[in-house]
Order: structure tokens, then C-alpha cells, then sequence
């Protein structure tokens, strides 16, 4: 195949995309709007499972790499009540089939496994339309254009590259995450630390919940979990580190010290994270030369799956160019069939999680998802 391929984002989608193509042979630019590797953090720790995000990493012949970057013992799981009952304590046995890793890592194994080039940092793209005499000219926000014969939109919930295909904009659900941090928690924050555990911690309750994984080093990662309208978030000052951390915590009043600690301790000013969808089940028309992975194609709500089913994508994506060199199309037709199927199942599924997590029947319906058991009707 000697058409080049065009990636706008460089997350795990887009960069798995362009490696599985590097391994075909097949050459690929990704334009990323961030200024350079460095320049953001990329998130706390993944759960890369089995079933689609190993199976993208094989693809991509990146496995013994992948496997040198897993957290022993971050499999295990802790529910706890709000005055810190334990409802469940599993640890890490060695046996699961999701073992953990930290996005920054995993993401840097994949930027060191292409070329030099690949990736052009500190490409903002500000517009993307379709050309008459055929291709798709990207705009950067610095006025500079670039025109693709073959361009794939991996950038994310808001995408640029979205609009060309579909109408469809990401909706709030309702619910927003924030995000803090403690740091060397075994030593600053030991009570807290014996809370969380070795690996994952969940304290839920209808429409409100705080998480939290231990990260490399003893670092806390939390996600304090709100359902509320997102102009109740816009009262709050996050720029003040304390007031909004007050905020925050004052909705968990009569939570046991060691959970509310994780947000009034945090050292890192909270972040919002407010949670978007795509409509379940969304899809657009075949448009020549261009298509959509990961959260650019089905944004869903967060249940351990996001970041496989971007690197599936990605993988199938390279698989199916490499295996129709002279038919693009229809490796591009192949592919969405595929991946409609797929979104939809999986963002079903996300709903329905994301609602057993948070609704009105947790932290029972917690117990049963995470145990394995029928679900409570």
C-alpha cells in the first residue's frame, strides 16, 4: 500500500494505529495539538485487558514491551462503605487477565516504537474539510494546511475530524469526576494508603463516589465522583486549590477521615472532569478517505474499557489497510461495519455499567458486578 496515512492524535488509538502500520510498512504521519511528549500527564493507570487491548499490543509487536511496565498487585480491588467498612477485599492473585499499567508509560512505548517524525508535535488542528477534486485538507491553528488522501480522526471526544462524517455532539451525562492526588502516600498519608489498599479502592453511593488506585511509587490517584449539573461545578473556583478541595469534600460529610482525606490532602489543585457520550450505537455514512477511532467514534462512559477499545480500533484499522493494499475502501468499509457492531455492544455495556457503579442500587450493585454475580433487580 503506498497511500499515506493521515492520524490526527496522538493517544493510544492513534499511536497504535500508526504502529501497526509501521510494522506493514505502510507510512503514517499523526498530527498532535499537545507541544511535545511532555507537555501534559497522561492520566493514572490502565487496565489492559485480554480480549481487545493485549490483543492490539500483539498486533503492534509490543508485547514483551507491554509486559515489562505491569504493576504487580494493582489488580486488587477494595469496597468500602462511607465509614470504612470493608464490603469487599479481593487481592491480587497473579491470575487476572487485566493487569495494570500507567498510560504515561504505555504511550511512551508506543511513541519509542516509530520512526523519528512520526509524530509532529504542536499541531492544533482547527478545521478539516473535504475537497472537490477528492482528499481532506486539515487546517492547524497556525494557519499552515496539510491535505490527506487517507485521514483517520483519533482526537478524542471533541474531534475535528468528527464533523465531516457525523452530527452527532457529545452530551454531559450528568456526572462529572475530579481528580487529585497524594503523593508517597505510604509515608504522608498512611491512613488513607491502608484505605486504598495494593490496588483499586471504591466507595459509592447513589450519585456519588470516591476512587482511587495506587500508582508507582505509593502515589494515590483519585476520582471523586459527583452527579451533579455542571453549573453547580461552575460556582466552584478550582484555581483555589483549598476552597475547591472544601467544596468538594463537603459533599462527603460523614465519610470516614481516611476517604475524605484523599481530596482534602490532595496535592495537586482538583481537576473537573466532566463525563461526555456519544449517542449508543453511533455511526455515519462511508465517506471516501476518511474514517473515526477510539472516542472521536464512541464515547462512552468510563468503565476500564476506553483505552482498549481505542487501541483495538487502531490495530484492526492497520490490519485491514495492510490486507487491502490496493483497496482502501474497502478495508475502510470492512473496518466500520466491524466497528459499529462493536461500539454499540460496548457502549451499551458502559451505560449499564457506569449506572450499576453510581445508581441508585450501589454499592450492592457494585458487590455483585465486580463479584461476578446476577445482578440485584
Amino acid at each position: 500500500m503506498n497511500t499515506h496515512v493521515t492520524i490526527i492524535g496522538a493517544g493510544l488509538g492513534g499511536l497504535t494505529l500508526a504502529r501497526v502500520l509501521h510494522v506493514h510498512g505502510i507510512p503514517a504521519t499523526v498530527y498532535e495539538a499537545e507541544a511535545s511528549p511532555a507537555a501534559r500527564t497522561q492520566g493514572g493507570m490502565l487496565d489492559i485487558h485480554e480480549r481487545n487491548g493485549q490483543l492490539a499490543l500483539e498486533a503492534a509487536g509490543l508485547t514483551a514491551e507491554f509486559r515489562n511496565l505491569i504493576l504487580e498487585g494493582r489488580e486488587a480491588t477494595r469496597v468500602l462503605t462511607r465509614d470504612g467498612t470493608v464490603l469487599l477485599d479481593e487481592p491480587d492473585d497473579g491470575t487476572g487477565s487485566r493487569p495494570e499499567v500507567q498510560r504515561g508509560e504505555l504511550r511512551r512505548v508506543l511513541l519509542d516504537s516509530l520512526p523519528e517524525g512520526t509524530v509532529r508535535w504542536g499541531h492544533k488542528v482547527s478545521g478539516v474539510r473535504t475537497l472537490d477534486g477528492g482528499g481532506h485538507e486539515i487546517t492547524f491553528a497556525d494557519g499552515t494546511t496539510v491535505v490527506a488522501s487517507l485521514l483517520v480522526g483519533a482526537d478524542g471526544a471533541w474531534s475535528r475530524v468528527r464533523p465531516l462524517l457525523s452530527d452527532a455532539v457529545p452530551e454531559y451525562v450528568g456526572t462529572s469526576f475530579v481528580e487529585t492526588y497524594l503523593f508517597d502516600s505510604d509515608t504522608r498519608h498512611p491512613d488513607s494508603a491502608k484505605a486504598v489498599g495494593g490496588g483499586a479502592l471504591l466507595s459509592a453511593e447513589p450519585g456519588k463516589g470516591i476512587q482511587a488506585h495506587r500508582e508507582s511509587g505509593g502515589n494515590l490517584h483519585t476520582y471523586v465522583v459527583l452527579s451533579k449539573p455542571l453549573d453547580w461545578f461552575a460556582d466552584i473556583d478550582f484555581t483555589d486549590q483549598a476552597v475547591a478541595a472544601a467544596r468538594i469534600a463537603g459533599e462527603f460529610e460523614g465519610w470516614t477521615p481516611e476517604l475524605t482525606a484523599l481530596i482534602t490532602d490532595g496535592e495537586t489543585p482538583p481537576v473537573l472532569r466532566p463525563i461526555h457520550t456519544l449517542p449508543i450505537g453511533h455511526r455515519w455514512d462511508r465517506l471516501p478517505g476518511v474514517t473515526l477511532l477510539g472516542d472521536a467514534a464512541h464515547l462512552s462512559p468510563p468503565n476500564g474499557e476506553g483505552a482498549n477499545l481505542a487501541m483495538y480500533d487502531g490495530a484492526e484499522l492497520g490490519k485491514l489497510l495492510a490486507a487491502h493494499p490496493d483497496d482502501t475502501e474497502a478495508a475502510l468499509a470492512e473496518y466500520e461495519q466491524a466497528l459499529f457492531t462493536r461500539s454499540a455492544e460496548e457502549g451499551a455495556e458502559a451505560a449499564r455499567d457506569f449506572e450499576i457503579c453510581f445508581g441508585e442500587k450501589t454499592p450492592q450493585s457494585l458487590i455483585n458486578l465486580l463479584t461476578g454475580q446476577e445482578q440485584v433487580s
